[in-house]
């Protein structure tokens, strides 16, 4: 007998943005016109510090959730994929939980959440991978860096004692958790806690360690501005000889099928056309292969992780977002898309008076040259379910450039 395995179901992976702090200790030593907002809408090297935070965690995500209710922060994430801004709590636990309860009214809740300060704003992506890698095995897993200095405890200005600091770890963020596990113990727990890795310690639970970085520097006192305007000055220099690029091919291969009262969408371009295409979004299969293309080239899945069809936010819509955001994750991983190469396979309509302007409409989405962009079409001699024109298949070839980060 032959035994067959089912792929499992990838992970859903949502993120709490935490922004209800005032920052007492960063407001006592701020000027009085740094004192008047809140220390993660400070601008930090021209964007908010809370929008630098946003972006870092939308790559590695499939839904945003900011808590806080200060009227600057729906500004400062303007235009970003995230959901709706809720109101936090008088304290950190009371904004987790309040942020736990709307992802868990979401029609399709998530199985992981990430817990992350606003106020952390250049956490690098491999530490965000490592602490979601952790969860595949683990119900708890909190980024941390070993205590290199010595530690005193003092009273009154002086020194009482010395504490030990073998095994002793400075705790960042994002933290990551089994979402029914933690969505539970903020549920049964009222409890005042630094963190919520606390939480599952108080009950026995586990909680992983991956290693943090240095660069995660939480926005504390106003001297963290200059250390963390240095961070992201090192990185913007960072010369692209000094980095390797290895590169990365992907496929992509969509098909929809032929519908009634539809638009006909492809690569971007409406083409007139007695049907359209059937499809949860607008059933764009230029774009969809081509994100499934370039989805797979950065280890990524496909589209349906990033935009699962469940899901009715989708529903019907312009698939240009798709491609926005997977231009979006090519950037913020710090690889350069090469070339593209589609095929459009179907009988009709015509593909090739319109293929000049779905490669401009794609590479105004990527943000790249037309140039980079090939389109063209082919039937299939009239063989299988385009052949009887049932519908429309699309194939994509593309070609990345990453970094060589050693992962």
């Amino acid at each position: 007998m032959t035994a067959t395995t089912s792929r499992s179901k990838p992970k859903r992976i949502a993120a709490l943005l935490l922004a209800a702090g005032r920052g007492r200790r960063f407001a006592a030593g701020a000027t009085n016109q740094q004192a008047t907002i809140s220390k993660q809408f400070h601008l930090l090297a021209g964007e908010p510090v809370i929008r630098r935070a946003a972006k870092a965690l939308l790559p590695h995500v499939d839904v945003l959730q900011p808590v806080g209710d200060d009227p600057l922060l729906a500004e400062a994430l303007s235009g970003l994929d995230i959901l709706p801004p809720i109101p936090g709590g008088a304290e950190r636990h009371d904004s987790v939980r309040a942020g736990l309860n709307a992802l868990a009214n979401l029609p399709e809740p998530p199985d992981i959440v990430l817990v992350h300060d606003g106020a952390r704003p250049c956490v690098p992506p491999a530490v965000i991978n490592r602490t979601i890698d952790a969860l595949k095995t683990h119900d708890g897993a909190i980024p941390a860096l070993p205590v290199s200095d010595t530690l005193k405890k003092v009273e009154n200005g002086f020194i009482t004692g010395t504490v030990p600091r073998a095994g002793l770890w400075r705790a960042q963020t994002p933290q990551g958790f089994s979402f029914p596990l933690l969505h539970d113990l903020h549920t049964r727990h009222r409890t005042a806690l630094t963190d919520d890795a606390g939480l599952l310690e108080a009950e026995g639970h586990p909680v992983a360690i991956v290693m943090g970085s240095e660069d995660n520097i939480k926005l504390t006192v106003t001297e963290d501005l200059m250390r963390l305007e240095r961070v992201i000055k090192d990185e913007q220099e960072q010369s692209p000889k000094n980095t390797t690029l290895l590169p990365r091919v992907g496929l992509g291969y969509d098909v929809h099928a032929f519908a009634e009262n539809r638009k006909l969408i492809i690569c971007g371009i409406e083409i007139p056309y007695e049907k359209g295409l059937a499809g949860h979004s607008d059933a764009d299969v230029g774009i969809h292969t081509l994100c499934d293309a370039i989805y797979g080239a950065l280890n990524e899945g496909d589209i349906g992780r990033h935009f699962p069809p469940s899901d009715e936010k989708w529903r019907d819509m312009d698939s240009a977002r798709f491609l926005v955001h997977a231009g979006e994750l090519i950037r913020s991983k710090g690889a350069m898309f090469v070339n593209a190469d589609l095929t459009i396979i179907c009988e009709r309509p015509k593909i090739g008076p319109h293929a000049e302007a779905m490669c401009k409409r794609m590479a105004e989405l990527l943000k790249v040259s037309p140039s980079r962009i090939s389109v063209k079409a082919t039937t299939s001699e009239r063989l299988g379910f385009t052949g009887r024109e049932e519908g429309i298949a699309a194939t994509a070839a593309v070609s990345i450039m990453v970094p060589d980060n050693g992962e």
